[in-house]
């Protein structure tokens, strides 16, 4: 029996280890299991934070645009109010009150280069808050040369919308190209180049609504759409309801390495001008008043690259920029709206015409910058019908005779802080036909009170 009973505990002993050995391995198998589970939860985590992220960091940038732009003093019980006086000192060559733009219209208005002698230039006074954690409001007035006030901007903007939208309602300056949404005094050129003239009479402001989201990329991406009543050249304010004007914009931008940044974009404008009126003069050399109805589309490609070394802006840096304008507009013109009592006459319109301008600033020391501006347009092709009367042929629409208006620009400023900057520019316009213009102004902007940070 000691035997018998020997041998059995020979026999467990011998069993055992082997049951315990695969007792262990499937521990082992199971705690393999888990974790691997455990793997696939963390993974999946990870990517539900990345994209939260992602999200995030688009909406952060939103956030910040809108912070960089607001003072920290203000809220909706103490908004920031901001006032921008501006004064020139204009030396002519050409009396300002019979510049055209030869190929081109508008003749007069916001196309001139301003008053000869001293001038107080346009002013801005400036109101901007948020109103609650939805909306923010921003009121800018303008006070011209003229002593006449008017409404610049004035519009409300959603704050913190999901998924990187933007709505802006109310006026405000239009995004069609990239100066167009500068105000004078953020310019670096005391006026504005030729293209904006000739094709969004100065500046275009509009009355109405935009949308704009901004893409959840590494690269910056906006896609735009604005609704307006077409209040302004190129269009014509109509007593209609519906649109009268829309515009479809985009921009790309990015850095590359630590010292420069591109932005680039693209727009489209579409207007339909009734009985948009201008002056011109007949065969005789006589006044008369003019008008276009039809319609207007606009391109515009636009692109800048700043320089800095390491990103620091503040002891140097260039900025290149410059934008390329083509339009097309076809429908009817009504020669010398004004004589009533002979009739007036009317018939076919088409033109092609285009321009841009490229521009260049350096800021050799901290206080000092200087530039170098070149504008040049192309009256194009332009048809006139009115072969149905035979009375009339081009020679009586001397202001859209071919030509090609071009400009040389050159400046100097000082800007001993960012509150004050001095300004001296010499200008060669050849903007009339024959008659060069030599143009120099002396400027001064200074900021008073809180004033937001201007866009890239």
């Amino acid at each position: 029996m000691v035997r018998n009973m020997g041998c059995a505990v020979a026999l467990a002993m011998a069993v055992f280890p082997a049951y315990a050995q695969d007792s262990e391995l499937s521990k082992l198998r199971e705690a393999l299991r888990q974790l691997q589970q455990q793997v696939q939860q963390l993974e999946k985590r990870l990517q539900d934070a990345e994209k939260t992220a992602t999200q995030a960091e688009s909406t952060a940038t939103q956030a910040a645009q809108q912070a960089a732009s607001r003072p920290q003093a203000e809220n909706a019980l103490n908004p920031g109010i901001s006032a921008i006086l501006n004064g020139v000192y204009a030396n002519l060559q050409r009396d300002p009150n019979t510049y055209r733009i030869n190929g081109f219209v508008p003749t007069l208005g916001e196309v001139s280069p301003g008053k000869r002698g001293l001038s107080l230039g346009e002013s801005e006074l400036g109101f901007s808050a948020n109103i609650d954690p939805t909306f923010r409001g921003t009121l800018i007035a303008s006070i011209s040369p003229d002593d006449e006030i008017g409404v610049e901007e004035g519009y409300i903007q959603t704050l913190g919308l999901s998924n990187g939208f933007t709505i802006k309602a109310g006026r405000f300056f239009s995004a069609v190209g990239y100066q167009n949404q500068v105000h004078a005094h953020a310019r670096d050129f005391t006026d504005a180049p030729l293209a904006m003239k000739a094709f969004l009479g100065g500046q275009l402001g509009e009355d109405g609504v935009q949308l704009k989201w901004v893409a959840p990329t590494s690269v910056y991406w906006d896609l735009g759409l604005e609704l307006g009543q077409g209040r302004a050249f190129p269009a014509t304010e109509r007593n209609k309801n519906g649109i009268g004007s829309s515009n479809l914009f985009t921009h790309l931008g990015g850095d590359i390495g630590e010292s420069t940044a591109w932005q680039a974009g693209l727009s489209y404008l579409r207007t339909s001008p009734q009985d948009r009126a201008y002056a011109d003069v007949d065969s005789l050399g006589a006044g008369v008043t003019n008008s276009f109805t039809g319609r207007s589309r606009l391109w515009v490609v636009d692109g800048v690259l700043k320089w800095a070394p390491n990103g620091n802006p503040s002891y140097n840096n260039f900025k290149l920029q410059g934008e390329y304008f083509r339009r097309k507009e076809n429908g009817a013109l009504t020669y010398d709206t004004l004589a009533e009592s002979l009739g007036t006459l009317t018939d076919t319109y088409d033109s092609r015409q285009s321009g841009w301008y490229l521009q260049g600033v350096y800021r050799f020391m901290p206080q000092w910058r200087v530039g170098y501006r070149y504008d040049q347009l192309n009256s194009g092709a332009t048809t006139l019908g009115l072969v149905d009367t035979g009375a009339l042929t081009a020679a009586d629409f001397p202001v859209l005779g071919a030509y090609k208006p071009k400009r040389h620009t050159v400046m100097v400023d000082w800007s001993p802080s960012e509150f004050s900057r001095v300004r001296l520019q010499y200008a060669r316009d050849y903007s009339r036909m024959g008659e060069p213009d030599n143009q120099v102004f002396l400027q001064y902007i200074v900021s008073l009170g809180a004033h937001g940070a201007h866009r890239f």
